[in-house]
C-alpha cells in the first residue's frame, strides 16, 4: 500500500464515480462522521456517482439511503439495493426472489442457532432484526471475539454451505453467489445502465477490512482508510493506496484527492 499522495493525478482525473464501504470507512462508532458526510456531498455536487456497498442489513440502511447524498446503498453484501426515488420515497430491489429469500432465511436461522450453541458467549449483531438475506455475528461492535473464535464462526458457516466474510465489526454469512463485487456490478447496471467491468478505470473503491478484499482485487483504483492496517496481515488483496487519517476523515482525504484532480 502506497501513501495516498502517490496516486497519480492522471489516474485520479479519470474518476467518474466512487464505490465505498460504510462501517469504519464512512463511520466511527456506528455513526457517519461529519467529514465523510461533507465529502459525499462534495462528490455528488461535482457530478460524481457515489454508491455504498456494505454488509449492514437492509433495515439499518434504509434511513441512510434516504438521507445521505449518494445514489444508492447495496446492503447485505450485495443482495439488497436501496435508494431514494424521485418522489422522495424509499425504493428497494432484491437479487433473490421472495420464495428463495423465505427458504434461505429458515436455513440461515438454523445456522445462527448452531453458531450460538457452539460458542455460547457469541452474540448475533444488534442490527439482526433488519436483516433479510444474511446473518451476522458481532465480533467487535458490542461483543469482542478473539481471532480464534472469529475463525471458528467462519468455519461453522462454511461447513453449513454458507458464504462467510469478516468485516471490521461482524462475521456475515449468506446463501448465494453474490458478494460486494457482484453487488457493485448490479447497482451500476440497475441505476445507470452501465457495465462496471468495462469502466473500472473510471471508478474508485474505498474500504477498511477483510470483506473489502474482493473489491480491492477487482477494482482498478483502490484506497484503504488508515485503520485498514488492523487487517493488513489478513487481507488476500490489499488496496493500492492508504490514507493518512482513519475512518471518515480518511474517506474525506480520498474525496479531496479525486476532486482536486478534476
Amino acid at each position: 500500500m502506497q501513501p495516498l499522495d502517490q496516486w497519480p493525478l492522471a489516474s485520479r482525473s479519470r474518476i467518474q464515480g466512487v464505490l465505498t464501504d460504510i462501517d469504519d470507512t464512512l463511520t466511527s462508532e456506528g455513526a457517519i462522521t461529519p467529514e465523510a458526510l461533507k465529502a459525499l456531498g462534495d462528490l455528488k455536487a461535482a457530478g460524481l456517482h457515489v454508491f455504498a456497498v456494505t454488509g449492514r442489513p437492509a433495515g439499518w440502511s434504509e434511513p441512510f439511503a434516504l438521507d445521505w447524498p449518494i445514489d444508492a446503498i447495496v446492503a447485505e453484501n450485495g443482495s439488497v439495493a436501496l435508494w431514494r426515488g424521485e418522489d422522495g420515497s424509499l425504493q428497494k430491489a432484491y437479487l433473490q426472489s421472495d420464495t428463495a429469500r423465505r427458504r434461505n432465511f429458515e436455513r440461515l436461522l438454523h445456522v445462527a442457532k448452531t453458531v450460538l450453541t457452539a460458542l455460547p458467549h457469541a452474540r448475533l449483531s444488534t442490527d439482526s432484526a433488519g436483516r433479510e438475506t444474511d446473518i451476522a455475528v458481532d465480533h467487535s461492535e458490542f461483543q469482542q471475539l478473539p481471532p480464534e473464535d472469529i475463525a471458528r464462526v467462519v468455519r461453522i458457516m462454511q461447513a453449513a454451505g454458507l458464504n462467510a466474510t469478516v468485516s471490521s465489526i461482524h462475521i456475515n454469512g449468506w446463501i448465494g453467489e453474490h458478494d460486494k463485487v457482484s453487488g457493485a456490478r448490479w447497482i451500476i447496471q440497475q441505476q445507470l445502465g452501465r457495465n462496471l467491468d468495462g469502466e473500472r478505470r473510471n471508478w474508485a473503491y474505498v474500504g477498511d477490512s477483510t470483506n473489502d478484499a474482493g473489491m480491492f482485487h477487482y477494482m482498478t483504483h483502490t484506497v484503504g482508510v488508515a485503520n485498514i492496517q488492523r487487517f493488513a496481515d489478513q487481507l488476500t488483496h490489499l488496496p493500492a493506496y492508504v490514507t493518512e487519517l482513519e475512518r471518515g476523515a480518511g474517506f474525506a482525504q480520498v474525496a479531496q484527492a479525486i476532486l482536486e484532480a478534476r
